[in-house]
């Protein structure tokens, strides 16, 4: 059990602020120089936060929206809320204004946090959809002085609401800080479900500390550990690495200046300890296999040469001194991973392929796997036993996994329970999948002969051929996304007779590459239509068949004209694809591979965040990588 002492975000803000006043907490860059916030800093900015909530009549009941980039300000605002005795809610700063408005409207936030004129030009916007929303702080004053809403307050005036009550009982806020209680609500977090509005878990302080407490105990960082936040502040992982592990282990979490700058800031901090979404993994591998395209042939030959002898000491469970010359610790520090001790990847699965790359080149990289309504990741992959077929075993013992009704290859659904889930969710009849306090996590999954967790995909994306094979559209969309040259793929084949593709390329790779070929173009949809391109993309889906079984190969394969958008629905916020939302969008297009057509018109328009729209006149081809199965695909239709 945690110490009642310490047992929400306020109360161990306070004794950091206390033991290690002059310790660095917090650091973001500004202008181009590290600021630094220690302890006592940090705890004074919370404390002016939290007894202005109080002056606006924030408090138990209430909920504090909270919508910007990761920013010290942003981290502050979600700890005074708690000290009010108010909620927090962290709203994505990409989210389209439908989102914001029915997230703002069903949790009746009273009062946001901004970042600055984006996310206050997109809160004004929202008019009267917002009513619950009496005040708008924002803590970046450029581009502010065109606004005369009287919701409006800079922050510096913000935190003058306050300084009346701390002046007239300076022990306020301590009393404020030790009324706080791990039990009660503290935190409204996003689900990332694939379909219809999100959820808001509910999450108590008290869970989320010991549950990162079993974290760190499996995965330890201290005071001595650098990380930086780069991932969104909103999503549940970012919420224990930010508040829940930092907060206890005293890690240092940097904040970048810009997004534009956030690996070159990233590479000046060197962390210690990394979490990345699967598609910055992917990202990054598909990075440098484009640096080595603009490379001398003298350096293409290390490159290859360093991977091959890497790739084959990773197979014998070692590390080669070669490759680590000849590559692997150049590399490393160029990517910023140069003093790594831990790397993490969560929230979606990320292909083996790119697992095998990072291990490769020595980054400690190991899988996680949870839920946001269980508080995050409860797997990980204990050091030398990292398999990246699996994500590990559970943190403890208080973790408890099985599979629910197994087939007699022992797959089924993920059933999971340990004492620190979610509360519920907030203002919603629906229910959680809870079976006697195990929750359904809807995915499916093994345990192999060595007790780590294998997830295969979501329990509803199984799919079956018409012929009765079975396969997993996320194994071979992670097989295809290795490739440095596909950004985006979607396996067709459920009810069919054949797996077919919907694949976007990787923009900005592609372009460079068809720049290098001298292949003219002008927007992504030409390059994607480009017979060049195609015939690139042929040769990466024919690699990726080459190691599938005969019935999981792709046999039919399209590159959409444009590339798939959380913002469109097509993705959530954490890149996992809405299969329902593709099957209802693009289902002529579907239908159409399906009929045999060589060629498939499309004439639509597509609106961008901006709110401009634009047509599309295009023609997608159709490769057809069997064409000697046509007849008996036309047969079983």
């Amino acid at each position: 059990m945690t110490d009642a002492a310490f047992d929400t975000f306020p109360k161990l803000l306070a004794r950091n602020a206390a033991q290690w006043p002059g310790e660095v907490a917090l650091r973001e860059k500004d202008f181009g120089i590290w600021q630094e916030i220690t302890w006592a800093g940090f705890h004074a900015r919370v404390r002016d936060f939290a007894l202005a909530l109080r002056a606006l009549g924030i408090g138990p009941g209430a909920v504090v929206g909270l919508i910007g980039d990761n920013r010290p300000d942003w981290v502050a605002g979600q700890i005074a809320a708690h000290a009010a005795g108010a909620m927090s809610l962290g709203l994505y700063r990409d989210a389209l204004d439908e989102e914001v408005a029915y997230l703002i409207g069903h949790a009746s936030v009273a009062i946001v946090l901004a970042e600055d004129e984006e996310q206050v030009d997109k809160l004004l916007g929202l008019g009267d959809r917002i009513p619950s929303v009496r005040h708008i702080v924002y803590s970046d004053p450029r581009g502010m002085r065109k606004y005369e809403d009287p919701r409006l307050l800079p922050v510096e005036d913000f935190i003058a609401q306050g300084a009346p009550l701390l002046a007239a009982d300076p022990g306020l806020y301590d009393r404020m800080v030790a009324e706080t209680r791990g039990e009660d609500v503290a935190v409204l977090c996003t689900t990332s479900g694939t379909t219809a509005h999100p959820k808001l878990a509910m999450l108590s302080a008290g869970s989320v500390i010991r549950h990162t407490a079993s974290y760190l105990a499996v995965d330890p960082q201290g005071p001595q550990d650098e990380y930086v936040s780069v991932l969104p502040l909103p999503w549940i992982m970012e919420q224990v690495y930010v508040f829940g592990k930092a907060l206890q282990c005293r890690m240092v979490v940097n904040f970048v200046e810009e997004q534009s700058t956030s690996w070159a800031d990233f590479r000046e901090i060197g962390p210690t300890f990394v979490l990345l979404a699967p598609r910055v993994w992917e990202g990054l591998a598909a990075d440098v296999r484009s640096r080595m395209m603009d490379a001398s042939w003298l350096k293409r030959r290390f490159f290859d040469l360093g991977m091959k002898i890497g790739l084959k000491a990773l197979d014998r469970k070692k590390k080669s001194a070669l490759a680590k010359i000849l590559l692997f610790a150049a590399l490393r520090d160029r990517l910023g991973f140069a003093r790594l001790r831990s790397a993490a990847t969560g929230g979606a699965a990320l292909g083996p392929e790119t697992f095998r790359f990072f291990l490769a080149m020595g980054v400690p990289l190991r899988q996680l796997y949870g839920q946001t309504e269980l508080l995050g990741a409860y797997t990980i992959h204990r050091p030398g036993d990292v398999d990246f077929d699996t994500v590990g075993v559970a943190f403890d013992d208080s973790v408890q996994l099985r599979i629910e009704a197994p087939d007699q290859n022992g797959v089924g659904e993920i059933v999971t329970r340990h004492p620190n889930m979610f509360l519920g969710y907030y203002r919603t009849e629906e229910a959680a999948d809870l079976r006697d306090g195990w929750l359904a996590t809807g995915d499916a999954g093994y345990v192999d002969g060595k007790g780590h967790l294998v997830v295969i995909d979501r329990m509803k994306d199984l799919s079956t051929t018409s012929g009765g094979d079975r396969f997993s559209p996320q194994y071979i969309e992670n097989k295809l996304k290795f490739s440095p040259y596909v950004g985006e793929a979607v396996i067709l084949g459920h009810g069919r007779p054949d797996l077919a593709a919907i694949i976007c390329i990787r923009f900005p790779i592609v372009s460079k590459w068809a720049e290098k070929s001298r292949i003219a173009f002008t927007t992504y949809t030409d390059l994607s239509a480009r017979g060049e391109v195609y015939g690139l993309i042929r040769r990466e889906v024919e690699t990726v068949n080459a190691g599938l079984p005969e019935a999981q190969r792709i046999r039919r394969f399209l590159l959409l004209y444009k590339e798939l958008d959380a913002d469109d629905g097509e993705l959530t916020r954490t890149r996992k694809v809405r299969r329902g939302v593709i099957g209802e969008k693009y289902g002529d297009i579907i239908d159409a591979i399906y009929r045999g057509d060589p060629a498939i018109p499309v004439d639509t328009t597509i609106a961008f965040q901006d709110g401009t729209r634009q047509r599309i006149r295009t023609t997608l081809k159709v490769v057809d990588l069997a064409p000697g199965r046509a007849g008996q695909r036309h047969a079983a239709e």
